[in-house]
């Protein structure tokens, strides 16, 4: 894949709408799994002399959809930079609902949210390509009516000069769009149609891109396709933050997971290590791990 490390964005990021909450809740037994962090690790503190500084932190952040009723409660994470670090757990859980606070779609009531040393807490989603992030909704994320060039046109509206240019990297980034570039986005497969909303990111050229959900409703190859995308984004420098549901293929290629359950960080730990442990399997993910054909 071609560079798309940024210097500085600037341009704006295409407009999203938050999704309602989910309404079911998991309650999860409380036990110690092997090798993992346990809730109360304070995962925003400062990191060891040989740990990158997270690019993103949020600290004790209380968040929800109407005031009192907070969603998330007093959740904390941190995100290495070039990383991708991966938000699972129950559904209900209030994973979506944390992406959608750190992106400025769901009121933090408590708590901080810093990206590259900012307090970002609260902010217009308008704002985020000027603190270099990028939001990828899980549904509504292109403009199907339009073809993939009118999508990727309006992503570039405020390129200025480099719009051309920037124009042609995103299609040697994603082949399959520049060949298709006069369709239709609406015509696409759900995996490409994933790629065009990751490219509309990128068109702003983030450091850090939050993903709700990039997998939901494909087939098993396409979801390896789009998640193994976000992998190859972190070669580039870029930063993933994405909340999945597709557990098994999520963390063989995460950095980090988080484990939430009912609006709580629950567990904590590397990606390979969650991924063979038999309690977090049995607790925290509905006791058994997703199939996903590798």
């Amino acid at each position: 894949m071609p560079d798309m490390r940024p210097p500085r964005p600037d341009a704006a990021p295409t407009d999203a709408r938050p999704a309602d909450p989910s309404s079911s809740a998991a309650s999860p037994t409380d036990a110690r799994p092997s090798n993992v962090a346990r809730q109360g690790t304070t995962p925003a503190d400062t990191p060891s002399s040989d740990t990158p500084q997270p690019i993103l932190t949020a600290s004790g952040v209380t968040a929800g959809y109407v005031p009192d009723l907070p969603i998330l409660r007093d959740v904390s994470i941190a995100v290495a930079p070039a990383s991708v670090t991966v938000i699972i757990g129950p559904n209900g859980a209030g994973k979506s609902t944390l992406i959608k606070a750190i992106a400025g779609l769901v009121p933090v009531s408590a708590g901080q949210v810093r990206h590259d040393g900012r307090d970002i807490t609260n902010i217009a989603p308008h704002a985020l390509a000027d603190e270099a992030m990028a939001y990828v909704p899980q549904t509504d994320n292109i403009f199907r009516s339009l073809t993939i060039e009118e999508n990727l046109a309006l992503a570039l509206r405020r390129a200025g000069k480099a719009r051309k240019a920037r124009l042609e990297r995103l299609y040697e980034t994603f082949p399959p769009l520049a060949a298709k570039r006069g369709e239709k986005a609406g015509a696409l497969s759900g995996g490409q149609r994933q790629f065009l909303a990751v490219a509309n990111a990128l068109a702003v050229e983030p450091r850090l891109i939050l993903m709700d959900e990039p997998s939901a409703g494909l087939s098993p190859m396409a979801a390896q396709e789009v998640l193994g995308m976000a992998r190859d984004l972190t070669r580039q420098g870029v930063t993933i933050l994405l909340v999945e549901q597709n557990v098994t293929q999520a963390l063989k290629l995460a950095d980090h997971c988080y484990i939430l359950a009912e609006g709580r960080n629950q567990v904590d730990g590397k990606a390979a290590e969650l991924l063979g442990d038999r309690v977090v399997a049995d607790i925290y993910l509905g006791g058994k791990r997703a199939r996903v054909t590798s």
